[in-house]
């Protein structure tokens, strides 16, 4: 029996669902961090970015609809394991100085996940011919680096030296 040859086809649909379901576990995992954040600047940070997350899973949805696909996550074993590192700092430094420091750290490190997710995503759906596509998948990307970016800057200008 010929086993079909996957295509790059199928890998953008099988990356699409593994970010669908990093997306949604990261909507889970927001409010906690939110909770735990000491700063307020952070807290704030957390909160605007699950506001943020609502519309990329949107945005992922409506890539879903332009592939005829139905929405769906596939387990991400990757994003659970850098969320499990997060928890394990909130509970391990709960109270500490260094809390808000280790939970910017947890926060870029999902961020450069994504980053790195949309980035392939959107690449590969131009190779594709999926125009519309690229262009959703870019303006999460945006999103992703300009958290990204508001994350270094609160580790620069305060959080990391509270810790120290």
């Amino acid at each position: 029996m010929a086993t079909t040859e996957k295509t790059l086809d199928d890998l953008f649909l099988d990356t699409l669902k593994d970010i669908y379901y990093a997306e949604k576990q990261i909507l889970k995992a927001l409010p906690k961090m939110a909770k735990a954040a000491q700063a307020p600047e952070l807290k704030a940070a957390f909160e605007t970015h699950r506001e943020e997350t609502e519309g990329q899973v949107e945005r992922l949805e409506k890539v879903f609809e332009l592939v005829g696909k139905r929405a769906q996550g596939k387990a991400c074993e990757a994003i659970l394991g850098i969320l499990e590192e997060g928890k394990e700092i909130m509970e391990e430094f709960k109270g500490a100085s260094a809390l808000d420091a280790g939970l910017l750290s947890g926060a870029q490190a999902v961020e450069h996940y994504e980053i790195a997710r949309y980035g392939t995503l959107k690449a590969w759906a131009t190779k594709l011919g999926m125009p519309e596509a690229a262009r959703l998948l870019d303006q999460t990307l945006q999103e992703e680096k300009k958290t990204d970016l508001l994350l270094s800057k609160l580790a620069v200008s305060s959080l990391n030296q509270k810790a120290a």
